[in-house]
């Protein structure tokens, strides 16, 4: 059925449906896209939830409530069950916070909290020792609730974030100086062009904002730290030359970020240039173009001669409308650092990018637990402004320390106000990503714990012959609840790169025959990257097949280790009712866990609290031996009863 298909039928505008499946993270999606039964019946089931509509279900003010909640990360689907909150209702407070994210990404359980506060529920997070003051947490309290008084409805439009990716050498550059020098936002030239990370242009009356990095390095690295800040990929590919290895590392980036991908066919210009032949390379990596009946927009493109850049500029926009990112223009602005630095002249200053509310020049605020008060804004044209909206990248004076990329700037309404909140940070040490570190020996615990049914890799060999047979195997490994991932697979040494997408991805690092670059094996230990190396296939199979193992959630069975038979009760004022027992079959053990059973009935579940032999306290007791038994929190015990230990035993695979 397509989508204007299913929305007549449903009594809903074409509109609605498109937003439904945005938050259904599926790609692709206009008013002709033909949708398969299990998307019509996801879609069914979000608008007929209760018998509610959703757009007015998703602005109902909830009454409060409290729910608990592991620490451990946590998806905005599993979120949404946890809370018994409609998903629409998850996704406008997630994009009332400026986040870009959909219903599979994981976030911290800090994260989760501030989502379900905006939804009128207390999160408490199990399991986490809390040292902080009662005033500082009466103060947070305050904090919170009159950032809720600001809070307003009112989600207007915000520009694109787009980062440009592809081989070093297909003229990405070029193409970015192209667009910024014909499409400078009018009224703001003659300004001096200055490198703070991010640019913004304009284009039908309308502003994109391009992400002046050098290429997928900078995009992981803010994945790696937390930070989802781009909306569109433009991924840059030669005409001459076709696909290189570092585009399709650039695709697996793009892919792993889950983001739009828009191909630019640059060089049309050169007298050999063959788009067709790029269509297909591209094609062999699940980027089929329109014309050739799949979902890719592929613009062909020329940084010299300008063809084909206003209709990427159309493109971006295109794409951007059906994502309909809008943001809250109302109320203290919340924003992710995109480079920082210290400068001899002005200190510490870090770019960032505004995602939800407005900077402005004198706001208190906090990165992570440092504080600042903004003295001056500067945008890319090194003019001075006195505020930045959604989606505007302005340099920020007044910073107490230089932060790391990915760090949140968050303004505060007053200067004590921003006080408090840093010193509860220290206090919590509250973390601004969610990362855990993975390992091939560590994943007992991650079972443990269940977060986990998916491993990923990022595989690198020395030749292609090896690559693709390792690569064949590694597919070829199943198990039950568990999926293998490979994010990205190429040759030659571990990079950095290859380091910040594992980062970004959670992902182990598998290396046949390969060395690692000594900047990449100090930044997989600064950021605790496992990196695994082999020359024999065979061994990294096993060590994966272990790891998968792993990784299965345990299934537990209960296994009996031991029964004794109550023979004679001793009363003792001090210790209460001890039984004298006999030990009929396997041992008993001190604080095993027993049963009491009088015939066929069971009184009691609980511990074996005292084991003694001779007045003497023991571990434990064998088949055949006598022994005095204390049964924790049970003392009716009869002379006939039998007390059963037992353990709950993993299952083996």
């Amino acid at each position: 059925m397509k989508v204007s298909e299913l929305a007549r039928s449903l009594g809903k505008s074409p509109k609605d449906i498109i937003n439904i499946l945005r938050d259904l993270n599926v790609r692709g999606v206009s008013t002709s896209l033909r949708l398969d039964q299990t998307v019509i019946n996801q879609v069914k089931e979000l608008i007929l939830n209760d018998g509610k509509d959703v757009a007015s279900d998703a602005d109902q003010i909830m009454p409060p409530k409290i729910v608990q909640i592991e620490d451990k990360s946590v998806s905005l689907k599993e979120l949404a069950i946890k809370l018994d909150v409609a998903l629409p209702r998850i996704m406008k407070a997630v994009l009332e916070k400026g986040l870009l994210l959909n219903l599979n990404s994981e976030i911290d359980p800090q994260s989760a909290a501030e989502i379900a506060t905006k939804l009128n529920i207390v999160l408490e997070i199990t399991g986490r020792e809390k040292v902080i003051r009662q005033d500082l947490r009466e103060s947070l309290e305050k904090i919170e609730a009159s950032e809720l008084d600001h809070h307003s409805d009112n989600l207007l439009e915000r520009p694109p974030v787009v980062t440009i990716m592809g081989h070093v050498d297909h003229g990405k550059t070029l193409l970015l100086d192209t667009i910024r020098k014909s499409n400078i936002v009018s009224g703001e030239a003659g300004g001096i062009t200055q490198h703070i990370g991010a640019y913004q242009v304009s284009t039908h009356g309308k502003k994109i904002t391009f992400l002046d990095t050098p290429g997928h390095a900078a995009f992981t690295a803010l994945r790696a730290r937390g930070a989802q800040v781009t909306d569109i990929t433009i991924l840059v590919v030669a005409a001459d030359e076709g696909i290189k290895p570092q585009t399709v590392e650039a695709i697996h980036h793009a892919k792993a970020a889950g983001v739009p991908i828009i191909v630019a066919i640059n060089k049309m210009d050169k007298p050999d240039a063959d788009p067709e032949k790029v269509k297909q390379q591209l094609s062999e990596h699940d980027l089929v173009s329109e014309d050739w009946g799949g979902k890719t927009i592929i613009v062909p493109v020329s940084a010299k001669t300008l063809n084909g850049i206003p209709e990427l500029l159309d493109m971006i926009l295109l794409v951007a409308e059906m994502q309909e990112l809008r943001a809250n223009h109302d109320g203290p602005a919340k924003a992710v650092v995109i480079e920082s630095r210290l400068s001899r002249k002005k200190g510490p200053v870090a770019t960032v990018l505004v995602k939800t509310g407005t900077l402005r020049v004198g706001d208190f605020f906090v990165i992570n637990s440092g504080l600042g008060k903004v003295r001056a804004l500067l945008n890319d044209l090194g003019q001075k402004v006195d505020k930045a909206e959604p989606g505007m990248p302005v340099e920020v004076m007044g910073i107490a320390d230089v932060p790391a990329p990915g760090s949140i700037l968050e303004v505060k309404s007053t200067e004590r106000e921003t006080r408090d909140v840093a010193e509860l940070r220290l206090l919590e040490d509250t973390g601004t990503s969610g990362f855990r570190p993975v390992s091939m020996d560590g994943f007992a615990d991650v079972r443990s714990e269940g977060r986990h049914t998916r491993l990923n890799l990022i595989v690198k060999a020395d030749v292609n012959g090896s690559l693709e047979a390792l690569t064949a195997a590694i597919q070829q490994i199943e198990a039950r609840d568990v999926s293998l991932g490979l994010i990205h697979a190429g040759t030659g040494p571990v990079t950095e790169n290859d380091v910040m997408l594992a980062k970004a991805s959670s992902a182990i690092i598998i290396g046949f025959g390969v060395t690692v670059n000594l900047e990449a094996q100090k930044l997989a230990d600064s950021e605790v990257v496992e990196i695994k190396l082999y020359n024999i296939i065979y061994k990294v199979l096993d060590d994966l097949h272990r790891a998968v193992q792993g990784l299965l959630k345990p299934e537990f069975e209960e296994v009996e280790f031991g029964r004794a038979e109550v023979r004679q009760l001793f009363s003792f004022s001090k210790i209460g009712t001890i039984a004298g027992s006999y030990v009929l079959s396997g041992k008993l053990q001190r604080q095993a866990l027993v049963r009491v059973w009088r015939k066929k009935e069971m009184l009691f579940e609980g511990k074996l609290g005292s084991l003694k032999r001779f007045q003497e306290d023991v571990k434990e007791v064998a088949t055949g031996f006598e022994c005095g038994i204390v049964v924790d929190g049970f003392d009716r015990l009869e002379s006939g009863d039998q007390i059963q230990a037992y353990v709950m035993q993993e299952k083996k695979r």
